[in-house]
């Protein structure tokens, strides 16, 4: 049974990590799978207030990103780039059009993400789309107010996607029956040394396996849920490596945090 304070961390935490069944998370703490389901709906809406409450959540209002403390955290060096995972299949005909991904092959929910490069933390996190959008249509309806100064990276799915007072960067795209020059294959490699911090955060995300594998959970809102807070315990955990003064791990569970 989930007594204390530190079981409940521990079982939302390990039901995140691992993604088991409900039946066989239930079992590891003592507790029937109807009794699973309701504190994993429960501490789900918890954990996110105490991310956010430390700070550690990525921003969701794209317009906030300018003045957000984890972006004032390191350099203007920014990074976007979109991430898929597999969802089941919608039983709409409309829906499954929405969520098949052509370049997966598989129906997927799809986030845009955007992580400064000097901290790896991921500061702006876009809302949960169907697997069919594209991520350049996603980033302009983002409208994402970068700050002053900023760089920002990006794969050439992003092909066109220029904001206004932003240095943006990316590889050159190979012409059709052509091929690329010697000067465009060496900034190629430049920019995928830069780019593969990205790939760096979103491993970290995706350390949860809530949203690697196929999400089981069928209430409305909780893709998008377990995916910011999966970003922000990857944030906490980049954070953790150079520990804030006063900073408890256990405070994610603070009743405080649910008011």
């Amino acid at each position: 049974m989930l007594d204390t304070d530190t079981d409940r961390l521990l079982c939302i935490l390990v039901y995140l990590k691992t993604n088991p069944l409900q039946t066989m998370h239930g079992v590891q703490f003592g507790l029937s799978q109807p009794q699973a389901n309701y504190w994993i709906h429960h501490l789900l809406p918890v954990v996110q207030a105490a991310l956010e409450a430390l700070g550690m959540s990525p921003e969701r209002d794209g317009r906030q990103v300018r003045t957000s403390e984890l972006a004032l955290e390191g350099t203007p060096d920014l990074a976007l780039d979109g991430t898929e995972r597999c969802r089941q299949r919608p039983q709409d005909a409309t829906e499954q059009k929405a969520h098949y991904s052509g370049k997966k092959k598989a129906h997927t929910d799809k986030n845009i993400v955007l992580i400064i490069e000097s901290t790896h933390k991921v500061v702006y996190l876009g809302p949960t789309e169907g697997g069919s959008k594209h991520d350049k249509k996603a980033a302009d309806e983002a409208a994402i107010a970068y700050p002053s100064n900023a760089t920002l990276d990006q794969d050439t799915a992003f092909q066109g996607y220029a904001p206004a007072g932003v240095l943006v960067r990316e590889p050159k795209k190979k012409p059709r029956e052509q091929e690329l020059s010697r000067v465009d294959k060496f900034w190629n490699q430049i920019i995928s040394g830069v780019r593969i911090k990205v790939e760096h955060v979103l491993a970290g995300v995706k350390r949860c396996r809530i949203v690697k594998d196929i999400l089981r959970l069928t209430k409305v809102g909780i893709p998008d849920l377990v995916m910011e807070i999966a970003c922000g315990l990857h944030n906490l955990r980049v954070a953790c490596r150079h520990p804030l003064p006063g900073f408890d791990l256990f405070d994610l569970l603070n009743p405080a945090y649910c008011r």
